[in-house]
């Protein structure tokens, strides 16, 4: 079998090649794929017919697009994490009601909130509660 120099046939030393991994179902590309398009297109372009400049304009204009709305998809990720995380933090000193892994109602006063991953959890008396387990939420314990 011929060697290629196709960019998504990347050769490794027991000769089988590595494939990429799929792009995601509806056609969603991300910036990665969309720029190794861009790079093959002109890197196998015909020369003597070489891309019209206002296409290429456009195909970069695009490329910057997906690159700043994936930006602003990470920047709205760190959003909802601090706010997450400033709601936990409010809780604490109130009585919350939340269901337990056993499915049963349970409650308790709040006394701490933890912030390790992008959910965060709360200590109910000498338990750890994710936040999204809370049902209801009183006044301060009295």
């Amino acid at each position: 079998m011929p060697k290629t120099d196709a960019p998504d046939d990347v050769s490794r030393t027991d000769g089988a090649k590595k494939q990429e991994a799929p792009a995601k179902p509806g056609g969603d590309l991300g910036k990665d794929a969309f720029l190794k398009l861009l790079v093959a297109q002109l890197k196998y372009q015909d020369p003597m017919k070489p891309m019209d400049n206002s296409e290429f304009l456009a195909q970069t204009a695009q490329f910057t697009t997906v690159e700043k709305l994936s930006d602003l998809a990470t920047m709205e990720q760190s959003l909802l994490t601090a706010q997450l995380q400033l709601g936990a933090s409010n809780l604490i000193g109130k009585t919350v009601a939340y269901t337990d892994q056993d499915g049963k109602e349970q409650s308790g006063v709040v006394t701490a909130a933890a912030f390790s991953g992008t959910s965060p959890t709360l200590r109910v008396g000498d338990k750890d509660v994710a936040l999204s387990a809370v049902k209801e939420v009183r006044g301060p314990a009295s």
